[in-house]
């Protein structure tokens, strides 16, 4: 099995998760995103300290991909690639979307033909958001879109859906139809990389250590599209 150091701070969270094994066997967040360009070379070091401690040999880096804020992954991303050159090991990508689906399969009793649905808050009543179901096969992309009752109408009409995210709260409101469910605390965690960076560890699915951007989310209402902050 593979030693993952995995990195997560596409939101206001910043967490950093070191796992072997297919166990968590260190990791720490923090609140803030004022506090991630402090606090993310700490965990950082403190997780490769404990590798070191406990005879770890670091085999890939894995990191939040998107969508997500400009600041926090761009933060993320560059010190991922400093640990992959430093270290000589791959860098792994994981959607953001992806790593919410993980607490929500593993905690909670979700109907086998339920669907999924991640949220990230795009500002006012905008979200970026995905469709997959149990299985994580995708029924509908990661799209932009602006929320209101009929957003979601074609896939509550046939089977529930669950909401879950940071942008799943300002939606509740406006998503009223007898099939949607929602989940509170859901955010994105290192922690929560695990099963799907080793998946990708294990099938050599690597990013260009080099090349690789993340999916940054965007203002896409009106006009060029520009980072968010």
């Amino acid at each position: 099995m593979a030693c993952i150091l995995n990195i997560e701070t596409s939101t206001d969270i910043c967490s950093v998760a070191l796992t072997d094994n297919m166990s968590v066997v260190w990791s720490e967040e923090t609140s803030g995103r004022a506090k991630c360009a402090e606090q993310l070379p700490r965990f950082v070091e403190a997780a490769l300290y404990h590798a070191g401690r406990e005879g770890l040999k670091l085999d890939a880096v894995a990191v939040s991909s998107g969508p997500g804020s400009y600041t926090g992954l761009r933060i993320g991303v560059s010190t991922a690639k400093g640990v992959c050159f430093g270290s000589d090991v791959p860098l792994i990508a994981v959607p953001t979307l992806d790593i919410m689906c993980t607490p929500v399969l593993l905690r909670h009793d979700i109907e086998d033909d339920a669907l999924l649905c991640p949220m990230l808050d795009a500002r006012r009543m905008e979200v970026y958001a995905r469709i997959c179901d149990k299985a994580m096969r995708e029924w509908r992309a990661t799209a932009a879109e602006t929320v209101d009752g009929e957003t979601y109408k074609s896939f509550l009409d046939r089977q529930i859906v669950y909401f879950f995210g940071p942008g799943a709260g300002k939606c509740k409101p406006v998503i009223t139809h007898p099939n949607a469910r929602f989940i509170d605390d859901i955010a994105p965690l290192a922690a929560d990389m695990l099963a799907l960076a080793v998946r990708k560890y294990n099938a050599g699915d690597y990013a260009d250590t080099a090349y690789f951007t993340p999916f940054y989310l965007k203002e896409f209402r009106a006009g060029t599209p520009r980072p968010l902050l």
